[in-house]
């Protein structure tokens, strides 16, 4: 059985690597923003940051198995005979997997105890998709380029 995307990226020493490549891509995702939608996301990605420093790692790292885990299925699907490179196959589904990501936040956000990230997340999470939907190419390269990267483990006996 292949390993999955968490056993190949999602650990030491690629996971380092994964999160702040993560953090940078969120980073420039909410600095490109434009109009008065992105001041408010800009607003509401600054608060947070301030609020907390190292808020935005920390969630990254603290999502970042779930993340993966829900990339599964269309890795699976793509290994299974997919056409192209798993960063044009996900690039294609671009609106299943942001639905697919987004439940993972949406989940962490239900259960947070942190009011004012919540409430940011609450009132950011109707343009929510579509900004996922615009992260997903860079997300997929970046997956792409750390699998290639990442050793494969032997087979255990």
């Amino acid at each position: 059985m292949s390993q999955s995307l968490v056993e190949r990226i999602g650990v030491d020493p690629t996971r380092p690597k994964v999160v702040e490549e993560c953090v940078e891509l969120i980073d420039a995702q909410v600095k490109a923003k434009g109009g008065l939608s992105g001041m408010a996301i800009k607003g509401a990605y600054a608060t947070i940051k301030t609020i907390k420093r190292g808020f935005v790692p920390s969630v990254v790292e603290a999502l970042l198995d779930d993340w993966l885990g829900r990339l599964q299925p269309h890795y699976d699907k793509w290994a299974a005979g997919g056409k192209g490179t798993f960063s044009e196959f996900v690039i294609a589904r671009s609106d299943d997997v942001a639905e697919d990501l987004l439940q993972v936040t949406d989940e962490r956000a239900a259960r947070s105890t942190h009011t004012t990230a919540k409430k940011a997340y609450e009132k950011m999470r109707g343009g929510a998709k579509k900004n996922v939907i615009e992260a997903i190419p860079e997300l997929a390269r970046l997956i792409e380029r750390h699998l290639a990267a990442a050793p494969v483990a032997a087979a255990k006996a």
